[in-house]
């Protein structure tokens, strides 16, 4: 039996030192929140937290992670919805089809944790994640609301550049 603290939480869990955290995190664990997208790191749908470092969980064998490393999922980041960024992401109409938005979301998260005032370049250089709806602009669009605290003006240029009067 192997543990590894989740979300603020020890768990246990067995499986062979050189299993992906990812399979860990969503089939033994049920924290279905983080998604495999390509299973090399490059899409960026299985990020998750490693202390606080945005980490491709599909490629991170369990042999690597140590026994006092803080792993925090999609779920972990804020139960209810309430961190900023999902805020931004709901207020702003980020996702299309969702699927790689939690790893966006988990990126855009350290980021702004990291830098609060990125720029453009910045947020160019930190979101490698892939969106193949091309979401790019709204994912910075909410980035930049969050460091400027400011939801509402980004959502009325949204509406504005979409044409939209809701």
């Amino acid at each position: 039996m192997a543990k590894l603290n989740v979300n603020g939480v020890v768990r246990d869990f067995e499986a062979e030192g050189d299993t992906p955290l990812l399979w860990v995190l969503r089939e033994q664990l049920g924290l279905t929140g983080t998604k495999y997208g390509c299973g090399i790191a490059a899409c960026g749908a299985c990020t998750v937290h490693i202390d606080g470092i945005p980490t491709r969980s599909c490629s991170r064998p369990l042999s690597t992670i140590g026994p006092n490393e803080k792993i925090t999922t999609i779920e972990g980041l804020s139960p209810d919805g309430s961190h900023p960024v999902q805020k931004a992401w709901v207020a702003l109409d980020v996702p299309q089809c969702g699927y790689c938005q939690s790893g966006q979301i988990m990126a855009a998260a350290a980021l702004l944790k990291s830098n609060p005032r990125p720029t453009d370049a910045d947020i160019d250089t930190a979101m490698s994640n892939i969106c193949r709806c091309g979401t790019y602009n709204r994912i910075r669009a909410a980035i930049h609301a969050v460091a400027r605290g400011d939801l509402k003006s980004a959502q009325l240029a949204i509406q504005h550049a979409d044409g939209s009067t809701t």
